[in-house]
């Protein structure tokens, strides 16, 4: 039987929502390696609706788990409702969504507020000791709920002009946690808190090194699940 592992989403699009490459990706791995999927999003209001042709925000509302539901093909179900006992893991795309819905890092940084759902979630699987996964700039949601746990956000200076959002690993270790540098292609463990994370769309890279960099966070997730 394979293993049985929660996706939550925070919108869906790049700017406003989960990084829908990402999501794909992980759902891609998921798949191949037998794992049974559902997926959850907060039944909350976006922080913003942003016109992806232009790059700049609307005046529209949108409901993040409704838009949730464009990438999950409607099947999906509210986060307050998801329970860890019958899981194995949870595994988090990234996606500015994450930074603006389900925290407040796109506004606060590392003084940024988490989700009660959400935090309530990432709680849940630790303390039963389940692995969490996490991409993109989703590790920050570990590093806030988890001081002194260790992630990945890539690397820690903009090497080779790839890694433009490199000032996040700082802010990272300014709560306490240890950033690892890493790889598109890599991802981090941390044994200790069974916490997975990769950089993915944190390095500007093709997009099929950030597929399989994304499919070692999931194998890795699944090894420990």
């Amino acid at each position: 039987m394979g293993k049985r592992v929660a996706l939550v989403l925070a919108g869906c699009g790049v700017f406003d929502g989960s990084e829908i490459h990402e999501a794909s990706a992980a759902l891609v791995h998921l798949s191949r390696a037998g794992a049974e999927v559902k997926m959850f999003a907060p039944n909350i209001e976006q922080r913003d609706v942003v016109n992806h042709l232009k790059g700049s925000p609307t005046e529209e509302k949108r409901n993040v788990l409704v838009e949730s539901a464009r990438l999950a093909r409607g099947n999906i179900q509210d986060l307050a409702e998801l329970k860890a006992a019958e899981f194995d893991a949870v595994i988090f795309p990234g996606g500015f969504g994450v930074a603006k819905n389900l925290c407040s890092w796109a506004v606060d940084g590392k003084n940024c507020t988490v989700n009660e759902h959400v935090n309530s979630t990432l709680q849940a699987f630790h303390s039963a000791k389940k692995p969490i996964g996490l991409c993109c700039i989703s590790p920050v949601l570990a590093a806030k709920v988890f001081p002194g746990c260790e992630v990945t956000v890539g690397q820690d200076k903009n090497v080779d002009g790839r890694f433009p959002d490199a000032e996040t690993a700082s802010a990272i270790a300014e709560l306490g946690c240890k950033h690892i540098c890493k790889n598109v292609n890599e991802s981090h463990v941390d044994k200790a808190n069974k916490i997975v994370t990769t950089c993915a769309f944190m390095c500007k890279a093709p997009l099929h090194e950030i597929f399989d960099g994304i499919g070692t966070m999931v194998e890795e997730v699944l090894k420990l699940a």
